[in-house]
C-alpha cells in the first residue's frame, strides 16, 4: 500500500516550516526550528518532507498563498536536505524509494527556485548513498534533459540539467571512480556534449557547467574528449546567451590550467573572443570570466608569451575595465567623512591568526608578504533566473557583503595588469602610456582613480620603464592624497606604496628628501585622514613601505611613532587592525631601533592602553597579541616593565581556552574555542621568553598560575596542528631560555615530544601544516638535548627511531630533514654510546643531508656529535666514507666561523684513525676533489 501524509500532521509541519523561515517572530522560529531538529530522523518525517517539496495533493489543499507556498516547499527541501545528510542510512529502503520519486517529480515543477531545491536533494540522496544506490538516476536525468522522449516539457528539461549540474559538481570524484570496468564520467560525457545544442540556453548553460565540473581534474575521460569539448566551445563562442558564453570563457580558463598547449594554437582568435566578452556592458559577471581568462593565461608561464602580439588589444580593454561602473560611481561619490563615526558591528571582518613559519636551524623568523590581489572564483553555474513571486535566495550572506571586498571585474583587470606588467615589462607600459597621459588629470573622478590604479598595477614589472616618469608622477600623486574625493585619496595611498621600494632605495640624498621623504610623510599623514576607508589604505600602504624600506625607517622612527600613537587615540575599532600590523611591521624591521628610550615611552602607554581596552574574549586579541610578539622582541629586555601583565594574562587565556574545549568535548551544548586564542598566546609567550632572557623569564614562568609546563603539556597534546606548532616552538625557547625551570618537567613532556615525530600520525588533509609541527618538535628535541646532555639516555633509543623515519622518508620538506639530522648530531654529542651501534643506518643520509646547511652553532653542535659516533664505531662507514672526508673539508673551509672549540680536534682524530687504517690511502684520497684533497692536507695533516 502506497505511503500517504496524514493531513492533521501535515498541517503541524507546514506550521513549522513557515515559522522557521520567517523573521517576524523570533521566538517561534526558534520554536520552530527545535521542533523540527527533533523530527529530522524520523523516515516519516522525510516522506512528508518530500510531499510538500513535490506539492502533492493533500498540501495543495491547504489553501496556501502562493508566496507562502513556495515558502514552505523551500523549507521543506531545506530541512530534507539536512535530514538526508544525517539519517538517510538509516531509513529504510521503502522510504528512500519513496522520496526519490517525489523528488524526481519535483523537477518538472513551473518554479525555477523549487526545481534547484529539487536538484540539491538529489545531490545529497547521491552524496551520502553513493552512485550505485542508485544507477537509474543519471540515465533518467541524461534522458529528460536531453529530451530523448521529444516530450519533456522545457521546466522538466532545465530541472533535470539544473540537477546534473549539481550532482557533478558534488560527486565528482564518483563520477570518475571505476565501478567494474567502468566510469560513469565517460557515459555522460559525451551525453552532455549534446545537450549542449539544446534549443534551450539555460540547459546549454547546465550542461556546459557540468562539463567545466570535470576539467580542472583533467582526468583520463575528459582527456580523450578534450578535442570535442573544444570544437563545442568554439561553436558555442557564438551563442546568443550570455549564460552560455559566460561558461565558455570559463571553460578555456580551466583548460589553460590543464592543457595549455591545445589552447596556444588558437590564441588570435581567442584574444578577438575574450575581448569581446570582457566588453560586454550588459552582463559584468560575463565580462569577469573574460578578465580571468587574461589573469589564467598571463600566470602560466608556458603560455604567456603567446599573448605578446596581442598586448595592443589586450591591455587597453583591462584599462576599461578598471574604472568603476556608473553604479559603484553613485555610491562613492562624495564618500562622507566618518572618521569620527563607531563601526558598526557587520564592518568587523573575522580575524585569524598569522601563520608562524616553522622554526629553522638557525631559528629565524620569515617576513610577511602580501599577493597584489587574490582571485576567488567560483566553479558553479551562474543561474540567471528571475525570481518569481515569493521565492527566497538559496544560498549565503555575500550579498551583504561590502561590495569594495569582493572580487570583480575591476579588481581582476588590475591583477591581470600586474602580471602582464610583470611578464612584458616596457611593452606593456608603452600600451598604457597613453591611457595614463589622457586621464591622470581627467575631470572625472573615476577617470583619475583608474589611472592611478593602472599606475600602481604596473609598479613592480614596469619599473624600469616607468622610472625615468616618476620624477612628475610622484609629485603629482602626492598632490592627489588632498583631492576631494576620498576614493582618489585612497588609490593614491595604495599605488604609493606600490613605489616605496624605488623612494626608499635611492641613494642620492637630495633625491631621498624629494621622493622618499614627502611620500612617507604624505601616507603617514593619511593615516589619520577625516573617512576611515582611506586611513585603512595609507595605514596598509604604509606597512608595505615599511616592508620595503627596512632599516632605511630608522632615522624616522620619531615621528613614525607619534603618529601611529594619534591612530591610536582616533581610530575605531575596525582600522585598529591594520594599525596593530604598522607597529608589528616597523619592530620587526627597524628592531633595536625602537628601543630608544623616548620611544618606549611614547609607544607603549598607547599599546598598554588599547590592551586593557581589549576582552580576553575580543578577536582582537588575535592581532594585538601578534603586534605585541613583535615588539616584544625588538625591545628585548627593555620590555621588562610591561611582561608580567602580559605574560599573566596570556596564561589566563591558554586555561580558558582548554577549559572550554574539555567542556565542549564533555557537552555538544559548549562551543569549542577558538584555537587562535591558543596560539597568539603561546607565541607571545615565545616572544617575552626570548626577549627577556634567563633571569626574568624563569621568574614569570616560576610563578605562573597554572603551571607553566602544565599548559603547555596540554597544548602539546591539542589536535589543532596550528597550536602544537607554536606549543613545541615554545618547548624549543624554553630549553634555550629557562631550562632550569624545564627540566623538572621533562619526564612528562620527552615522551608527548617523541610520540609527535611518528610520521604515522600525520593526517593527509594538512600534511603541510603537520610537517611544520614536525620540524618545531625536531628543533625542540635538539635544544632539549643539548642542554640535558647525558640525562638523555634513557630517551635517544625511541628519539632515534622516530629521527630516522623523518629522514629516511623521501617525501619529507628539505627544512624538516635538517632539524631531524641537527637533532640526531646533538643526541650524539652526549650519548654517542646509544647511537653507534645505528651509524651504518643513518650515516649517508646525515651526510646528504647537512652538508647545504647554512654553517651556524646548531651545525656545529651536530657534527661534533656525529663525529663522537663515528669515533665509536669508524667500521660502519665504508659505504660513504668519501662523504665523511668531503664533509670534513668543507668544515675546515669554514672554520674561521665562531664554532664551538673541539670540533676541528674531533674530526682530526677521526680522519687520522682512517689513514692508519686504510691500505692505499693516498689512492682513496684521489676520488675526492681537488679542492677538498689540499684542505684536507693543510687542515688536517694527511
Amino acid at each position: 500500500m502506497a505511503w500517504r501524509p496524514e493531513q492533521g500532521s501535515m498541517q503541524q509541519l507546514v506550521g513549522y516550516l513557515k515559522d522557521a523561515l520567517s523573521g517576524h517572530d523570533q521566538n517561534a522560529q526558534r520554536y520552530a526550528t527545535m521542533m523540527l531538529g527533533q523530527a529530522k530522523s524520523s523516515p516519516a518525517t522525510a516522506n512528508y518532507l518530500a510531499y510538500i517539496l513535490s506539492d502533492g495533493p493533500i498540501f495543495q489543499d491547504l489553501g496556501l498563498s502562493p508566496a507562502d507556498n513556495i515558502l514552505v516547499r523551500s523549507s521543506a527541501a531545506i530541512n530534507l536536505k539536512n535530514t538526508i545528510r544525517a539519517h538517510c542510512k538509516a531509513f529504510p529502503q521503502s522510504n528512500m524509494i519513496y522520496i526519490r520519486s517525489a523528488v524526481l517529480s519535483t523537477l518538472q515543477d513551473p518554479v525555477s527556485q523549487i526545481r534547484n531545491f529539487a536538484g540539491s536533494v538529489l545531490s545529497e540522496i547521491v552524496q551520502k548513498g553513493g552512485i550505485l544506490a542508485w544507477p537509474e538516476l543519471l540515465p533518467e536525468l541524461l534522458a529528460l534533459a536531453g529530451n530523448d522522449s521529444s516530450s519533456v516539457t522545457n521546466d522538466a528539461q532545465e530541472g533535470a540539467m539544473s540537477a546534473l549540474a549539481k550532482i557533478c559538481e558534488d560527486n565528482k570524484q564518483s563520477l570518475e571512480k571505476d565501478y567494474h570496468g567502468q566510469r560513469p564520467l565517460t557515459i555522460i560525457l559525451p551525453k552532455l556534449l549534446d545537450i549542449t545544442s539544446s534549443p534551450s540556453a539555460k540547459v546549454r548553460a547546465f550542461a556546459l557547467a557540468s562539463i567545466n565540473a570535470f576539467l580542472p581534474q583533467l582526468s583520463q575521460a575528459v582527456g580523450n574528449s578534450l578535442d570535442s569539448i573544444l570544437a563545442r566551445l568554439f561553436h558555442l563562442a557564438d551563442d546568443p546567451s550570455d549564460s552560455v558564453r559566460r561558461n565558455v570563457c570559463r571553460s578555456f580558463t580551466q583548460i589553460v590550467d590543464v592543457a595549455p598547449d591545445k589552447v596556444r594554437p588558437h590564441m588570435g582568435g581567442l584574444v578577438d573572443f575574450f575581448v569581446l566578452q570582457q566588453r560586454n556592458t550588459d552582463d559584468p559577471d560575463l565580462a569577469l570570466e573574460a578578465a580571468e581568462f587574461w589573469l589564467s593565461v598571463s600566470e602560466n608561464q608556458h603560455l604567456c608569451p603567446s599573448l605578446a602580439p596581442f598586448l595592443g588589444q589586450i591591455v587597453p580593454v583591462l584599462l576599461e575595465s578598471m574604472v568603476y561602473d556608473e553604479e559603484d560611481i553613485l555610491r562613492l561619490e562624495g564618500d562622507a567623512d566618518d572618521a569620527d563615526q563607531e563601526d558598526r558591528a557587520e564592518d568587523l571582518k573575522p580575524q585569524f591568526a598569522t601563520s608562524k613559519t616553522p622554526r629553522s636551524i638557525t631559528n629565524g623568523h620569515a617576513g610577511m608578504n602580501g599577493d597584489f590581489v587574490q582571485s576567488v572564483s567560483s566553479s558553479q553555474p551562474h543561474n540567471d533566473d528571475d525570481l518569481s513571486e515569493g521565492e527566497i535566495e538559496d544560498g549565503d550572506d555575500t550579498a551583504a557583503a561590502n561590495v569594495e571586498d569582493r572580487w570583480n571585474l575591476r579588481k581582476c583587470s588590475a591583477a591581470a595588469l600586474d602580471v602582464l606588467a610583470s611578464n612584458f615589462h616596457g611593452a606593456v607600459f608603452a600600451v598604457t602610456l597613453p591611457y595614463l597621459t589622457e586621464n591622470l588629470r581627467h575631470r572625472d573622478w573615476q577617470n583619475r582613480e583608474a589611472a592611478v590604479l593602472a599606475i600602481g598595477a604596473v609598479a613592480d614589472g614596469c619599473m624600469d620603464a616607468v622610472t625615468p616618469h616618476l620624477s612628475d608622477l610622484v609629485p603629482y600623486l602626492l598632490s592627489l592624497l588632498e583631492d576631494k574625493e576620498p576614493v582618489i585619496r585612497l588609490i593614491t595611498c595604495w599605488a604609493l606604496g606600490r613605489y616605496s621600494s624605488w623612494a626608499s632605495h635611492l641613494q642620492d640624498p637630495g633625491d631621498k628628501k624629494r621622493y622618499f621623504e614627502p611620500m612617507m610623510e604624505g601616507i603617514l599623514n593619511k593615516m589619520l585622514d577625516r573617512n576611515k576607508r582611506v586611513q585603512e589604505a595609507a595605514a596598509s600602504a604604509f606597512a608595505n613601505l615599511e616592508e620595503k624600506a627596512t632599516k632605511c625607517l630608522e632615522p624616522y622612527c620619531g615621528p613614525i611613532v607619534r603618529q601611529f600613537v594619534e591612530c591610536f587615540a582616533k581610530y575605531k575599532d575596525r582600522n585598529m587592525f591594520i594599525l596593530y600590523d604598522c607597529v608589528q611591521t616597523l619592530a620587526e624591521h627597524v628592531g633595536p631601533a625602537l628601543k630608544e628610550q623616548a620611544l618606549i615611552d611614547t609607544l607603549m602607554p598607547a599599546i598598554i592602553q588599547r590592551w586593557s581596552k581589549v576582552s580576553d574574549q575580543s578577536q582582537e586579541i588575535f592581532p594585538l597579541l601578534e603586534c605585541l610578539s613583535y615588539v616584544a622582541t625588538a625591545l628585548g629586555s627593555d620590555f621588562a616593565p610591561f611582561a608580567g601583565p602580559v605574560f599573566a594574562r596570556c596564561i589566563r587565556i591558554i586555561h580558558q581556552s582548554l577549559e572550554q574545549y574539555v567542556m565542549s568535548i564533555n557537552n555538544e551544548a559548549f562551543d569549542k574555542p577558538n584555537k587562535d586564542f591558543l596560539v597568539t598566546s603561546l607565541d607571545m609567550l615565545s616572544a617575552i621568553i626570548q626577549a627577556l632572557g634567563s633571569r626574568q623569564s624563569g621568574e614569570l614562568v616560576e610563578t605562573s598560575q597554572p603551571r607553566f609546563f602544565d599548559l603547555l603539556l596540554f597544548c602539546m597534546e591539542d589536535p589543532s596542528n596550528d597550536v602544537r606548532q607554536s606549543s613545541y616552538a615554545l618547548l624549543g625557547d624554553c630549553a634555550v631560555n629557562v631550562f632550569h625551570q624545564l627540566h623538572p618537567f621533562l619526564p612528562a613532556l620527552i615522551p608527548v615530544l617523541i610520540e609527535q615525530l611518528d610520521l604515522d600520525n600525520m593526517k593527509g588533509e594538512d600534511i603541510d601544516q603537520g610537517f611544520s609541527v614536525i620540524n618545531n618538535a625536531c628543533w625542540s628535541c635538539g635544544e632539549i638535548a643539548m642542554r640535558e646532555s647525558s640525562g638523555m639516555g634513557p630517551h635517544v633509543e625511541h628519539l632515534y627511531q622516530r629521527l630516522l623515519g623523518i629522514i629516511s622518508n623521501p617525501e619529507v620538506p628539505t627544512s624538516v630533514n635538517e632539524n631531524a639530522v641537527i637533532a640526531l648530531g646533538r643526541l650524539g654529542v652526549d650519548c654517542p654510546e646509544t647511537l653507534a651501534p645505528h651509524l651504518e643506518e643513518f650515516a649517508k643520509p646525515f651526510l646528504r643531508i647537512i652538508g647545504p646547511v647554512e654553517y651556524t652553532d646548531e651545525k656545529a653542535d651536530a657534527l661534533l656529535g656525529f663525529n663522537r659516533i663515528v669515533e665509536r664505531n669508524p667500521q660502519s662507514m665504508e659505504n660513504c666514507l668519501a662523504d665523511y672526508f668531503k664533509t670534513s673539508a668543507a668544515y675546515a673551509r669554514h672554520s674561521n666561523s665562531a664554532f664551538r672549540s673541539g670540533i676541528l680536534e674531533s674530526f682530526y682524530r677521526n680522519l687520522v684513525g682512517y689513514k692508519s687504517l686504510i691500505p692505499n690511502f693516498e689512492l682513496f684520497l684521489q676520488q675526492l676533489p681537488t679542492r677538498d684533497i689540499d684542505k684536507l692536507r693543510t687542515s688536517f695533516n694527511l
